[in-house]
């Protein structure tokens, strides 16, 4: 995430909406969570669609990326579904119930693979 931002030239605060890998693994969700406060911070609205397509191996990147584009596009970040207790651990923003409007600069999406492959990528309007 710190090399996307760094390679985007935006800086952490500017990022409004992160796409989440979450794949609803305890350690893999807690990881992922503290990565992005520690990178973005606890100030953008964090969403993630397996909780509604399931994870779709390969497509999940694409589908993750499309979310962070359509949320800077039309200024509405869906809601992470099923999340009825969030781990007190999580400092997030999560995007929770209802979908969230708002207008954002910028977006980042997470994307992580089987034998270590992680990508984020930045997206600006």
């Amino acid at each position: 995430m710190h090399l996307a931002l760094r390679d985007a030239g935006v800086d952490p605060a500017d990022i409004g909406v992160v796409h989440a890998h979450a794949t609803s693994t305890e350690s893999g969700d807690l990881a992922e969570a503290e990565a992005i406060g520690r990178v973005i911070g606890g100030h953008a609205a964090v969403t993630a669609t397996k909780s509604m397509t399931g994870h779709m191996m390969g497509a999940s990147g694409t589908v993750g990326a499309m979310a962070a584009l359509f949320a800077l596009k039309d200024g509405a970040v869906p809601a992470t579904r099923n999340l009825d207790a969030l781990d007190p651990r999580v400092e997030l923003d999560v995007v929770r119930g209802e979908p969230r409007t708002g207008r954002w600069s910028a977006a980042l999406a997470n994307s992580f693979g089987f034998g270590g492959h992680n990508v984020s990528l930045v997206f600006t309007r």
